[in-house]
């Protein structure tokens, strides 16, 4: 900037103005404004990817919860089965006697479903009990005793009833598994499952239309 002069009588004086360096001001200027669009971009990122993750981990949540409601539902349907048998081989047994080996059967593989603790065992238990009550109904379906008699008639629609129910919820239940699974199978929710500790549930088939799993303690810590 050029120097300016004013004069006071006879005598000049100069002034000079302070020099600035808009250079380096606009420098600071943008390095600032750079700075914070980087720390709005970054808090940006870790917001979205917390969102993210909630969502990812709710999910997970809900699918689990729901794998377990269903597996209650179908553990009381057990229950209610295991509890119709010694009915209907005490009604066998008193209509037709020369049945009652099949009956024994039954009944031996009501007490090893209603003691099986694990997932294998209670798939293999469970197959084993629909097994002998599908041989039962079969060599006494042509039995005109049992066919006339009403308590019979009845067990027999109220264990048809029961089996219509488990497969409903085993559909069911296998649905929400294998979504369950997908996302155990699937980055990045797989490391979002295994950073929370989720575990993986298992994925077993019964025979005969019968409930296919027992899900694993699924847990969210």
């Amino acid at each position: 900037m050029s120097e300016q002069f004013f004069f006071c009588g006879d005598r000049r004086f100069t002034l000079r103005p302070k020099s600035v360096n808009i250079l380096h001001y606009r420098k600071e200027v943008s390095m600032t404004e750079l700075f914070a669009g980087l720390l709005g971009i970054l808090v940006g990122f870790i917001v979205l990817l917390v969102l993210f993750v909630m969502v990812i981990y709710n999910k997970i949540g809900r699918l689990s919860d729901t794998a377990r409601s269903i597996w209650s539902e179908i553990e009381i349907q057990f229950r209610e089965r295991h509890g119709l048998v010694p009915n209907l081989v005490e009604c066998v047994k008193r209509s037709a006697p020369h049945e009652s080996t099949i009956c024994d059967q039954v009944s031996q593989a009501r007490s090893m479903a209603m003691r099986a603790s694990s997932l294998r065992e209670k798939a293999k238990d469970e197959n084993r009990l629909k097994g002998t009550l599908n041989v039962l109904f079969t060599v006494t379906e042509a039995s005109r005793e049992l066919n006339a008699d009403a308590n019979f008639m009845l067990l027999k629609a109220q264990f048809k009833e029961l089996e219509d129910k488990i497969d409903i919820a085993r559909k069911h239940y296998n649905a929400v598994v294998r979504d369950l699974n997908i996302l155990f199978g699937s980055f990045p929710s797989n490391i979002i499952a295994s950073s929370f500790k989720v575990k993986k549930d298992e994925f077993l088939e019964l025979e005969s239309q019968m409930v296919t799993q027992k899900p694993s303690k699924t847990t969210l810590t």
